[in-house]
């Protein structure tokens, strides 16, 4: 994948998603402070003093570049979010760009504040959303290159590659701070961990496996 093809895909989807994006800003900006002696108040919003504002706060560089998905998930997830940008403040938007090794799966998890549209530059991904309860119900399909697909605010939903080759794909949110929950992470390694009786009644296993699972590595990349 050419680096122009990157950021053609990049400008195609900021025109999809910023029709969904809830937030409404009142300012010109509000770029996110590094601290509080560089911020002023404007319309309820810490901001960074306007005048001090230079347009390195609104560049990021680096969604070219491949990420390391050597991991247990074969995943490798690159954000810019408030975090890598602070121009994204209070504009509702946030990027990634998602590397996937063969059969890597970016493990089962939701974003609470935004909700996700992805685009495919490179490979055959399985993916899919589950509904809420009662119904429960699996929303899945195949994507490749060019297809789009969007992942609710809320649901959890995860991705895989099914095919022979590394996959990329960009996705947008509605939210400059989308936020990650990782269902296993948090469920099996919260601290201080959930007490086992808990989770042996919640998901009906034994306590030898919810310690096993307690001892495992579930951050994602």
């Amino acid at each position: 994948m050419r680096p122009v093809d990157i950021f053609q895909a990049i400008f195609a989807f900021l025109a999809l998603v910023i029709p969904i994006s809830s937030a409404q800003p009142l300012n010109d900006f509000c770029v996110a402070p590094t601290d509080t002696k560089s911020g002023v108040f404007e319309n309820g919003e810490f901001c960074k003093d306007p005048k001090r504002v230079t347009p390195s706060d609104f560049f990021y560089s680096g969604l070219n570049i491949p990420g390391n998905t050597s991991n247990q998930f074969g995943v490798n997830v690159t954000a810019v979010t408030v975090e890598q940008l602070k121009g994204l403040n209070n504009n509702g938007l946030a990027l990634t760009r998602i590397d996937f090794a063969p059969n890597g799966v970016n493990p089962i998890h939701h974003n609470p504040r935004g909700t996700e549209v992805m685009v495919v530059l490179k490979g055959i991904l399985y993916v899919g959303f589950i509904t809420s309860n009662p119904d429960h119900r699996l929303v899945a399909k195949i994507l490749r290159p060019g297809d789009v697909y969007v992942f609710p605010l809320g649901l959890i939903h995860f991705q895989k590659n099914i095919g022979k080759t590394h996959a990329v794909t960009i996705s947008a949110y509605s939210s400059e701070s989308p936020g990650q929950i990782t269902t296993a992470n948090t469920i099996f390694g919260s601290v201080p961990p959930i007490q086992s009786d808990v989770l042996t009644k919640s998901f009906q296993i034994d306590e030898k496996l919810v310690a096993y699972l307690q001892t495992r590595d579930w951050t994602r990349p």
